[in-house]
């Protein structure tokens, strides 16, 4: 049986519906960055979902070609994440107020999409993935990267529900922080995170599943 991520790191993809702390480890990362409205019709965003899957699913599928990676086992490629900001907000953020994102202002998000990668893949698998698919599907993956990315401390919940309800999630998570002696540690290169475990085409969006994860810092006191 192929090994999913989300069952074996529940933690993770499947956390509760209230928010609690957890530190999250070093992990791989494909990414492609982009910006501007992901809902826009051939934008960014959505071109960026189909390089970032092309490329993991050329490395998953290398079991069936000649090429080798060393400690590799069958898994389910792990869901859609995503890293979002805005320019203005970021500036203004200082790790207390709870608007890290104006969702009013969906043209204004910068973005990195990102599928997690195995332990396993190392750079070189990955350098031949963009060499193998740029050949057979003839298309340019130039933005795809190989991204290293330590998360560390976290406030994290499980939202359900439209991605234009989240504010409230993300004021209860920046409550229960506030109450632990954390507070935001929004700033580049950590980001406000999503984990995208509903398919929004085929899921009403009122039971859309989501986990939001935002990155903290133990709050200095005056």
């Amino acid at each position: 049986m192929a090994f999913d991520y989300k069952k074996e790191y529940k933690e993770f993809y499947l956390p509760a519906k209230h928010p609690h702390i957890i530190t999250i480890p070093p992990m791989n990362y494909l990414a492609v960055r982009g910006h501007g409205d992901p809902n826009t019709e051939n934008g960014e965003y959505k071109q960026s979902i189909e390089l970032l899957y092309a490329i993991a699913f050329t490395i998953k599928m290398s079991k069936k070609t000649d090429y080798r990676i060393e400690g590799y086992f069958d898994y389910v490629v792990p869901p859609l994440e995503g890293f979002w900001w805005q320019d203005a907000l970021a500036e203004q953020q200082d790790g207390r107020e709870a608007a890290i994102i104006d969702y009013n202002k969906k043209d204004q998000f910068n973005f990195i999409s990102v599928i997690r990668l195995p332990d396993f893949v190392t750079k070189a698998d990955f350098d031949w993935a963009i060499q193998t698919a740029t050949q057979k599907k003839r298309c340019d993956f130039s933005r795809v990267e190989f991204l290293p990315y330590d998360e560390g401390d976290c406030v994290q919940c499980m939202h359900i529900g439209s991605y234009d309800d989240e504010p409230g999630t993300v004021a209860a998570m920046l409550s229960y922080a506030t109450e632990q002696g954390y507070e935001l540690d929004i700033k580049n290169p950590r980001y406000h995170h999503e984990i995208y475990l509903s398919d929004p085409r085929r899921c009403q969006a009122d039971k859309l599943r989501t986990v939001i994860r935002h990155p903290i810092k133990p709050r200095k006191h005056p």
